[in-house]
């Protein structure tokens, strides 16, 4: 049995705009943001606007309409960012690896023979956070 949503995670805040986030995406359903602990460069969030913990417990009809904008993402990041491919992940409570309990999908560019970082290595600076989602905004408005 999964825990009870907590409206005051990270990703609650930000959608309420209590916390800054660098923004590349929004519609009715959805916003997508730069990770500040990206594994490369590029690294994004999707986050559903609908409270849900994480897959398990998400709305199938909020689920679908926020999967077409993790394949957007995805479709952008990779000319963005020179990249050969994009990993897709997303967890499911605390032993799966989640540590904000609020739905959302990394879409992360990767290229041939590079590794990725650890997502807990360090905060991004803030200029090359906004820089990389200028790319990726221009990225998405071209598809």
């Amino acid at each position: 049995m999964t825990a009870e949503y907590d409206p005051d995670n990270i990703f609650a805040k930000i959608l309420r705009g209590e916390i800054p986030s660098h923004k590349v995406y929004e519609d009715d359903h959805c916003i997508a943001i730069m990770d500040v602990m990206p594994e490369s460069d590029g690294h994004a969030l999707v986050i559903p606007k609908a409270p849900s913990r994480n897959l398990i417990d998400a709305d199938p009809d909020e689920l679908a309409k926020v999967i077409a904008v993790v394949q957007k993402v995805a479709k952008a990041v990779i000319p963005a960012f020179n990249a050969d491919g994009a990993v897709i992940r997303q967890f499911n409570e605390a032993a799966s690896g989640q540590t904000v309990f609020h739905l959302h999908f990394h879409v992360i560019p990767c290229a041939e023979g590079v590794r990725l970082r650890k997502h807990v290595d360090k905060m991004e600076d803030q200029d090359i956070l906004a820089a990389n989602a200028k790319k990726l905004i221009g990225a998405l408005e071209a598809l």
